[in-house]
């Protein structure tokens, strides 16, 4: 097997320790991309669309496109099998600085508002068993009771990704195991239940009738934005490759397979939904899975779909735990001022202080801002700096054509093309359209990161005291 790509960086640290598994690192990537997106999209996508063809292709299309950014995070991972996935990737591409921003980003948004948003959804899906949760007791004015709880849940993660690797992963490996298990029985429980029916599949809506073509790609593209979002989280094992065993061979595989499971469930889940519901009944419904669910198993069916949904966002928001620090890690081996961040736990390699400090970020996220506000901030952070990486396949294939490269991509170059094209038109959509305010607060968030390297690079250049 061919080497990785050499590259070249200060390290103040030792590496961490290659302890994660190939079953470990699927699992990590499953966990990611499988929230509450998926339980909760497909009424608008009803609404819009009018039409159960359109709205499988859809999920058909997000599930392509994110296993075209996993080809390329495997191709670049493969040839950098370290800590930090795009973070590694920009710095060796297009330089220290925007490396930095792409740290900076995910330590602000991209992980932390993710998480935030994630456990605060969890809460909210407590409520149907605990309605105490909606009383609007607060605390200093400002602070609610879901925030209390959701902030608890945070550093109980911590708590747990800090004691070992193998803890913390055999947690994430439990808990996504309960997860797909889970949605694999509620699929197959119904398709076995007379309540559904079969004729809910080819039932064309009115909405489907009264759009030309142009509206109706209109809204195919438009619902697209969302679905796209249900798959982030597909480079999730990119994060880990300074952890994992055989990183050149068990990366690649990671993320396609955890990709292609993710994809087949979403297909799965989306079939049960139209088994349950006709396009008319889920047009606009947020709970669309509940609604499909009580037609298929009455409120006894509810009450264990809102279970899994409840455990598909804490797999999802302790994976994420996992992942982020890994980038704070790097970067800290990389800045002498943030070298902090490199520093592990005694008798491990566990980046202790980077969790501490994602989990403060949390915790000032959750209370300062909305679910949806949240969630459209860190999308588009998330959709440029993946789109950068993804950039970096082309680049480094025309700057180091003889590079060694243990896994290539796909149909290139046309499978980044594709990936870059959809992520672009996604962006504009979002800095244009109804979250302009979000995505011009994620664009100042990367021009902060920018001022914060080179504020650093200036206080390096200066002479010491000393």
């Amino acid at each position: 097997m061919s080497s990785p790509v050499s590259v070249k960086t200060t390290r103040s640290s030792p590496a961490l320790a290659r302890l994660v598994n190939l079953r470990s690192a699927t699992a990590l990537v499953v966990a990611n991309i499988i929230g509450a997106g998926v339980f909760t999209t497909t009424g608008f996508q009803a609404a819009a669309l009018g039409h159960p063809g359109f709205i499988f292709m859809l999920w058909l299309v997000g599930g392509l496109l994110a296993w075209c950014g996993a080809m390329c995070y495997a191709e670049l991972g493969a040839m950098m099998p370290e800590a930090g996935a795009e973070y590694v990737y920009l710095r060796e591409t297009f330089g220290k600085a925007i490396g930095f921003m792409s740290a900076f980003v995910s330590l602000v948004a991209g992980f932390s508002a993710a998480i935030a948003a994630a456990l605060e959804a969890l809460i909210s899906y407590l409520t149907a068993f605990y309605p105490v949760l909606n009383q609007p007791a607060q605390w200093f004015g400002f602070i609610g009771f879901n925030d209390i709880l959701a902030i608890s849940l945070v550093w109980v993660l911590i708590a747990l990704h800090s004691r070992s690797i193998r803890l913390g992963f055999g947690f994430n490996d439990l808990i996504t195991l309960f997860k797909v298990v889970g949605i694999v029985v509620l699929i197959v429980a119904a398709f076995s239940s007379p309540q559904g029916d079969w004729g809910n599949f080819v039932i064309v809506g009115d909405v489907y009738r009264e759009l030309s073509t142009v509206e109706r790609f209109s809204a195919f593209s438009v619902s697209l934005i969302f679905v796209m979002f249900c798959y982030t989280g597909w480079n999730a094992a990119a994060y880990i490759a300074g952890e994992m065993e055989h990183p050149q061979r068990n990366l690649p595989i990671a993320l396609l397979s955890g990709t292609a499971i993710v994809t087949l469930l979403y297909l799965g889940l989306n079939a049960v939904f139209f088994y349950g519901a006709d396009v008319h009944e889920m047009s606009g419904v947020v709970e669309v899975g509940l609604v499909s669910a009580r037609q298929l198993f009455g409120q006894v069916g509810v009450s264990l779909t809102l279970v899994l949904l409840v455990v598909s966002l804490f797999a999802s928001a302790s994976a994420m735990t996992i992942a982020g620090p890994r980038v704070y890690y790097a970067l800290g081996r990389d800045h002498h001022l943030l070298s902090f961040l490199s520093k592990t736990r005694a008798g491990s390699s566990i980046p202790v202080n980077a969790l501490v400090l994602q989990g403060m970020v949390i915790t000032i996220i959750i209370l300062s801002a909305r679910i949806d506000q949240i969630l459209q901030y860190a999308g588009f952070t998330l959709a440029l700096f993946s789109s950068l990486a993804v950039a970096s396949v082309i680049v480094l294939r025309i700057r180091l054509p003889d590079a060694p490269r243990p896994f290539r991509v796909f149909a290139y170059p046309y499978t980044p093309i594709l990936f870059l094209t959809i992520s672009g038109w996604v962006m504009v959509w979002n800095l244009f359209g109804e979250y302009w305010l979000e995505s011009l607060l994620a664009l100042a968030t990367v021009v902060c990161g920018g001022l914060l390297f080179y504020i650093g690079e200036w206080h390096r250049a200066q002479p010491s005291n000393n």
